[in-house]
């Protein structure tokens, strides 16, 4: 007659083991089971690792707007002058920056002046936007004035320019090379306006991370910058950086009340936002897609439970009669299959943080068999692959993997335990 046991007793544990490491011809399924744990490894690596480096992309791209971009740009909406002229600048921008900073949660506010020129060197061209700014400014733009990244002593630059590493690469200059900055609204005369030519020293080469700053930016000390777009007296925007850029949009409305009347607001998330949002949908579409691999890996959990309980039908009768119930017999198969799904899953972690602790390492060794063509970064914006391992994606795809394989597994679990132990004997 059956009796109740303890669940999960000490019995149940070793014949569950047994089955798990019976050879196929003691009537296991070890071939099964090694499939199933193969699956499940793969499936969450493959989900960890994704989720890993689309965060470190997202984080990347993130990092390198608030590095070397506005938090906020302050800039006039325009105005019409008795003269006819339309005027789009600035002309309070000193006294407009001190109320600005005085909002709580700004931390800098810095005047531009900014302009597209063509720049020229060793008979080489390339279009680049100039930005005037004060040396402190420049100083405090952390993407920008990175010792690590840029060359050149960015102290000089009152005595010169400083560009982005991808313009000096176009025009064939370095440190110490002269560029002439070339601009069609020039110098006024009786005759018309003739094109600006002034020649500039380049003191500083930056990295900032990003490709198309890098390709296409320069910067020049703002009073300069007046006098060779006829700026003088006034700025083009303010540049405004806040402590809690995330939280942008909170601090949006009293800045814009600082800045006063006739002024409009441009933030970050406005110039990037449809992108993060982009990026934040395919996260979401990309965790969907892994979870079905993760969703089939398991069901080979399935196919390898229905061998064994098939195979271990005299089995499974001889343990109902000397008295096991079918609770017992219930969780004897499903610590087989749960085993399988739990042992997988911790390699699948495993797997998933030693890719993400080595990826840069690991993606140079693709990108040089595949002869430098695995990465280009004038498409993605960046210079690697990056890779940011998150606690809740860990958590996620932990959750997920042990979930589903405890969810397969009961049912051919449940088989085993509602299986008479007169038909499994009969034939025995």
């Amino acid at each position: 007659m059956s009796r109740s046991t303890t669940p999960f007793a000490g019995h149940e544990w070793l014949i569950a083991w047994r089955y798990l490491r019976a050879r196929r011809a003691e009537g296991g399924v070890s071939v099964m089971t090694w499939i199933s744990l193969i699956g499940i490894t793969l499936a969450v690596f493959a989900l960890i690792a994704t989720l890993a480096v689309r965060a470190g992309f997202r984080a990347e791209f993130v990092d390198t707007i608030l590095g070397a971009n506005a938090h906020v740009t302050v800039y006039s909406q325009g105005r019409v002058t008795d003269t006819g002229a339309n005027v789009s600048t600035l002309g309070d921008y000193a006294a407009m920056a001190e109320r600005v900073a005085a909002v709580p949660g700004v931390t800098r506010v810095a005047p531009l002046v900014r302009g597209q020129v063509m720049a020229n060197a060793h008979g080489q061209n390339a279009g680049v936007q100039v930005f005037g700014i004060h040396e402190d400014d420049l100083a405090a733009l952390p993407r920008i004035a990175d010792p690590q990244t840029g060359m050149g002593d960015i102290g000089r630059f009152t005595e010169g320019i400083a560009m982005g590493e991808g313009v000096a690469r176009s025009l064939s200059v370095g440190v110490g090379d002269t560029v002439r900055l070339i601009s069609p609204d020039g110098a006024r005369t009786a005759f018309g306006t003739s094109p600006r030519i002034s020649a500039y020293e380049v003191v500083y080469v930056f990295s900032a991370g990003r490709y198309d700053i890098d390709q296409t930016r320069v910067y020049m000390p703002f009073a300069e910058a007046q006098t060779y777009f006829n700026r003088q007296g006034v700025a083009d925007e303010l540049e405004v950086m806040v402590e809690e850029p995330e939280a942008v949009d909170t601090i949006a409305p009293a800045i814009a009340e600082a800045a006063g009347q006739g002024t409009l607001l441009w933030t970050w998330r406005d110039a990037s936002g449809a992108f993060l949002r982009a990026l934040d949908i395919e996260d979401n579409v990309m965790f969907v897609i892994m979870s079905v691999l993760v969703l089939i890996a398991a069901m080979n959990i399935v196919s390898g439970l229905v061998m064994l309980v098939k195979n271990k039908g005299r089995d499974i009768g001889i343990l109902r009669t000397i008295g096991l119930t079918e609770g017992a017999i219930l969780r004897i198969f499903f610590l087989c299959g749960a085993s399988t799904g739990l042992i997988g899953t911790v390699l699948g972690v495993a797997l998933g943080v030693l890719f993400t602790l080595y990826v840069q390492p690991i993606f140079d060794a693709v990108d040089w068999l595949s002869g430098g063509t695995a990465w280009d970064a004038s498409v993605r914006g960046i210079y690697e692959l990056p890779a940011v391992l998150r606690a809740r994606d860990v958590v996620s795809a932990v959750l997920l993997s042990l979930g589903l394989s405890f969810l397969v597994t009961l049912f051919p679990a449940r088989r085993a335990a509602r299986m008479n132990p007169v038909e499994a004997l009969r034939y025995e």
